[in-house]
Parts: structure tokens; sequence; C-alpha cells
């Protein structure tokens, strides 16, 4: 019988030739990458922009989030290198990412999660995956304090984005998106949390500018929750808080590839409140039909700020990261989509009556 030929490969064999592996490399995939990147002109309708964007849709990826490109690198380099454990600090994302993959290499996985600070759709999928899931008493840079502090323990492999290689995979978003358009685009927007992700796709688009790929290089766009906003700020926040799980982080590992991004971009990074956030991932939701974790929500309540202030040119092309599925953190779309289902008698009239028909 002949082996199943897959028309993507996942995206260390599509973009072998960026990433640091070789023949030999046992890359560990879940097909992952690929991802739509898909138009919302009714989103920009209703904020009033005068602009074409597109969101690059990584909740399509198999955990449901964009770390799947950075793990699928992790992992395969960890399997390379003869790893044994795996282990990471996580808000959710990383943990769903690591367990899943580590299942797929054979590897056992660990992760340290901030007690009571996880959504309840990222902590089922480490469980799941048979991760050894442990609780700490205090915040993801706690968590990632002790694992840096076993990763120099030599007895396990960190990957968190500390691990350089988690940056190579991310980076091929940015990829994706310029063989998508033909081009890159004029702006990127994209929320911050550890800094990885922002990175990782300034890499990326310098990488295909330089390889004559892309004419162009997009300005980058990072947001940061208020509550949680040590970049803009310019020191750590030592109790970060806010609604987006994903990006409630106090003092990035990747700092300083952020800033590094925002000034050789001629970018930006701000914040946004919590209030601003929810509106941004409710209209969204409402004008088309695209649900994303609240952290995604940040970048395009950035981007409604933008337009209010008048820093987006007319015909712009924009895209920006959506990082993970809405269903990572259902109790927080319950809560903003403010109804709940209507009981009626079962017969038909009282339905119509319901539908005012």
């Amino acid at each position: 019988m002949s082996a199943v030929s897959y028309p993507w490969p996942g995206v260390i064999r599509r973009y072998a030739e960026f990433l640091p592996v070789t023949a030999e490399t046992p890359v560990v995939t879940l097909l992952e990458g690929n991802t739509p990147l898909i138009p919302v002109p009714s989103f920009v309708a209703a904020i009033k922009g005068r602009f074409d964007l597109y969101l690059k849709y990584e909740a399509l990826n198999p955990t449901c989030s964009f770390k799947d490109r950075g793990m699928t690198m992790a992992i395969t380099k960890a399997k390379e290198r003869g790893a044994k454990v795996v282990v990471c600090a996580s808000t959710g994302n990383t943990s769903a990412s690591a367990a899943a993959y580590a299942a797929r290499a054979g590897l056992r996985c660990v992760v340290l999660l901030p007690q009571g600070k996880i959504a309840a759709g990222k902590m089922a999928q480490a469980l799941l995956h048979g991760a050894t899931t442990v609780s700490i008493e205090g915040n993801f840079d706690d968590a990632l304090r002790i694992v840096r502090e076993l990763g120099e323990s030599g007895l396990v492999e960190v990957v968190n984005s500390v691990n350089p290689v988690r940056i190579e995979g991310q980076k091929t978003a940015a990829f994706e998106i310029c063989d998508t358009l033909g081009d890159a685009p004029d702006f990127h927007f994209l929320p911050v949390g550890n800094a990885g992700n922002i990175t990782a796709y300034w890499r990326g688009f310098k990488e295909y500018h330089a390889a004559e790929k892309a004419d162009t290089l997009p300005r980058m766009m990072g947001w940061q929750a208020a509550g949680a906003a040590p970049l803009v700020l310019g020191h750590p926040v030592e109790n970060p808080e806010t609604v987006a799980t994903a990006i409630r982080i106090g003092n990035p590992a990747s700092w300083q590839g952020a800033m590094d991004a925002a000034r050789e971009s001629d970018g930006r990074i701000r914040s946004v409140t919590d209030e601003e956030i929810l509106y941004a991932y409710k209209l969204l939701a409402r004008t088309e039909g695209l649900m994303v974790e609240p952290a995604c929500a940040a970048a395009l309540a950035g981007l409604i700020h933008c337009v209010g202030t008048g820093e987006i040119p007319d015909g712009s092309l924009i895209t920006a990261t959506m990082t993970g599925h809405g269903l990572k953190d259902p109790d927080i779309a319950v809560k903003v989509a403010g109804f709940s289902p209507i009981v009626v008698p079962a017969n038909r009239e009282a339905v119509m009556a319901v539908m005012n028909l």
C-alpha cells in the first residue's frame, strides 16, 4: 500500500528552507498551518473604516491556536535531540499545544498553569492529551520562572517561546500571509502577551522580503490589555489583570524582540481596555460570524482606536492575527452574549410568538 500524499504537509516541510531542519530531522506534525486569511468587510463598515482587512484565522490550527506553529518546531527539535520530557508554563494555549504535540511524539509533557487563571477550554485540552498538569499559587510569570529553572537542570526540554525554535515556527504565518496576498500588507495588527508572536511575524516578514518573495514590509501594530501592559508602561507588571487570559502576562519573555519589531517597522505597541476588547470581540462575532478568543479582540480594538485617530490611510491593506478560537473560553462568550435561552411550551404558536410572527 502506498503512503497517502497530503496536499498540505505542515509548516516545517512547507517552509523547510527557512527553518533550522535537515532531511534527517524527525518532523512531528499535526499538519498545522495553511490557515485562511478571511476578509471582513462588514466589520470594517461597522467601524467606519476605508480599507481592506483580512484576518489570519489561527483558530483552524489543530489545537485551535497559533501556538501549533511554534510547537511543531519545538517538539520536533526536542525529539531530534533525544529529549524524553518537555515542560512549559502557560496561560492556556501553549499547554494545549505542547500536550498535543508531545502526545504525537510519544514524549512526556508537564505544564505549569497559574491557579484559577486558565480558561476551561484550554485546560481541558491539556488534561485530555495526558499532560501532567500542575497548578501553581501564582501568575504566569511565576510559572515561567520555575520552568526556566527546570530547564537549567538539563533534565527537561523547555518549549515556551524562550526556546528560539518556537519563534522560528511561528514566523511561518507571515510567509503564508505574503503567499496569499502576493506581498506583505501595509499594517499587521496582533495582540501581545508574552510577545513571541509579534517577534516571530516581524522575523518572517523580513526573511521573506530578503528572499525577494515580498516587495514590502508592514508596520507592526501590537496591542496589550491595559491591565497587563508592561511593554507600554516600560516596566514589568507584578499582578497583571485582564479578561483576555491569553495575554495576562506581566513580564514578557520576548520583550526586546517585540520592541525591536515595533521600532524597526515604524509600528506601535499600545494598550486597550477590557471594555474595548469585549466590544470588538462581540462586534466581530455579530458582523462576520467569526468567534475568536478575547485576546484576539485586543488587536481589533486597537484597530478601532486607530480608525478613530485617523492613523489608517484610506485604501490601506491590513491583516490581523486572530490567535485562537472563541470556544477556548466559553464562559466569556456566554457572559458577553447577554442572552439566555427563552423557555416556551413545546408548540409552534409559542415559538412564533417569540419570533414576533
